[in-house]
């Protein structure tokens, strides 16, 4: 075998696991089409809540649009809770209509402990029944048919709900307009070709409902940097899906500059890693023992990697393929294992800039993905630094509890300085 044969032999099983993912988001891609509106309700008692720390600036707008959601006014509440605030969170959030759920407890500090709180609270209230519990981050708006397309789709026989989620100001920057792009992939091509083919969508953290008889049945214990993903995996043990509702929708702003979303984008891969680490064998082993194709579905969500890892990797398995082509003088293997990959990565985000609304911004800002993936790897070399850092001083000091799942607010736009506002960071 010439030389020139066995590095394509080599490169094209390297590369494969790449091709692979880009087929499979591929898939769910060209699955993404074709949903019935959901059906309208109006029966289901609702307790919309809002996990909230030190968010006295926006708390009240949230509150006031969730109250003008097309609901009747007595058959749903909105329940804030402010957990180890330091700032007048509870007291904006209760002059804006809300009620307040005060929770001070600095040894577990966190998103997912403060649903814990609520959903404990709420499921233990004999005086006031409930039916199901939806919840909304603070700093959101949503679609005012939430809580009628939730109460239909619960009325229908589903248990555990999630609405499309939605970047506010797609406009703002090249790097608003590309996120919008990456959530309309995740949260809507992703999820629309897995409710097309009856597996759970997952869970995205805000615009989620579960009925009280999902509550009780899977309790939320999930406290991790990725609680949504995690307490979704904890539904799917106990054979609960996640129907996705695609015309019902809330809305948040994305970090526009480099400084805000660094920190968040860190915590969410870190979440992700570690989840991955953690669960992706049981997930595996499910899906062969049981020939569960749910699992099978959860576990290829965790293994593949960002969007711009993915494309890097394509990018990679292109040139390599270029290369080798060149050299042997045919179309190699490689080109082959290169070509799926970018056919079905180009499908997926093709299929997420349309369904994104971007338009021409949607466009501009695809052109800066080279810019962004530099950026990412610049925090991925950070992160490593960090954790072994981390780890380094946790040793010295004797404690093995990491602060990492701990309340790490996002500094939001409005909070930023102008001049700040107006650079293009990298």
């Amino acid at each position: 075998m010439r030389k020139v044969d066995l590095v394509d032999s080599v490169a094209s099983v390297a590369f494969a696991p790449t091709a692979i993912a880009a087929a499979y988001l591929g898939i769910l891609a060209a699955a993404a089409r074709g949903l019935r509106r959901s059906p309208s309700d109006a029966s289901v008692r609702f307790v919309i809540v809002v996990p909230s720390h030190n968010e006295e600036l926006s708390i009240a707008a949230t509150v006031r649009d969730l109250t003008e959601i097309d609901y009747p006014p007595d058959s749903f509440r909105v329940l804030v809770v402010a957990d180890n605030s330091t700032d007048a969170t509870a007291l904006e959030a209760e002059r804006a209509g809300a009620e307040v759920l005060v929770r001070n407890d600095g040894s577990r500090r966190g998103k997912g402990y403060a649903l814990e709180h609520a959903f404990n609270y709420l499921l233990s209230d004999s005086t006031r029944p409930v039916d199901a519990i939806v919840v909304v981050d603070a700093d959101t708006t949503v679609s005012k048919n939430l809580l009628r397309a939730f109460a239909g789709r619960l009325a229908a026989g589903e248990s555990v709900l999630q609405a499309s989620y939605q970047v506010a100001n797609s406009e703002a920057t090249w790097r608003t307009s590309l996120m919008s792009v990456a959530f309309a992939c995740m949260h809507d091509v992703r999820s629309v070709g897995r409710e097309r083919l009856g597996l759970s969508t997952g869970l995205r953290g805000n615009g989620m409902c579960f009925s009280v008889q999902a509550a009780k049945l899977v309790p939320h214990r999930a406290a991790s940097l990725v609680e949504d993903v995690e307490h979704g995996l904890d539904l799917a043990a106990a054979n609960i899906r996640v129907a996705f509702v695609h015309d019902a929708w809330v809305k948040a702003e994305m970090p526009e500059q480099a400084e805000q979303a660094a920190s968040q984008r860190q915590r969410w891969e870190m979440g992700r890693s570690k989840l991955r680490r953690e669960r992706i064998v049981g997930l595996t082993r499910t899906a062969i023992i049981k020939r569960d194709l749910m699992s099978a579905d959860l576990a290829a969500d965790l293994a593949i990697p960002p969007l711009a890892t993915l494309a890097l990797a394509v990018g990679a398995s292109s040139a390599a393929a270029s290369a080798i082509s060149v050299v042997s003088g045919r179309f190699s293997r490689t080109a082959v294992v290169s070509l799926v990959g970018i056919v079905g990565l180009t499908g997926h985000v093709a299929t997420g800039w349309r369904v994104s609304g971007t338009g021409i911004a949607g466009a501009r800002a695809l052109l800066q993905v080279p810019k962004y993936i530099l950026w990412k790897m610049g925090l991925a070399i950070g992160a490593g630094t960090a954790t072994q850092r981390r780890g380094h001083d946790e040793k010295l000091l004797g404690n093995a509890t990491s602060s990492a799942e701990e309340w790490i607010r996002t500094t939001r736009n409005a909070e930023v300085s102008t001049p700040m506002k107006d650079r293009i960071d990298v």
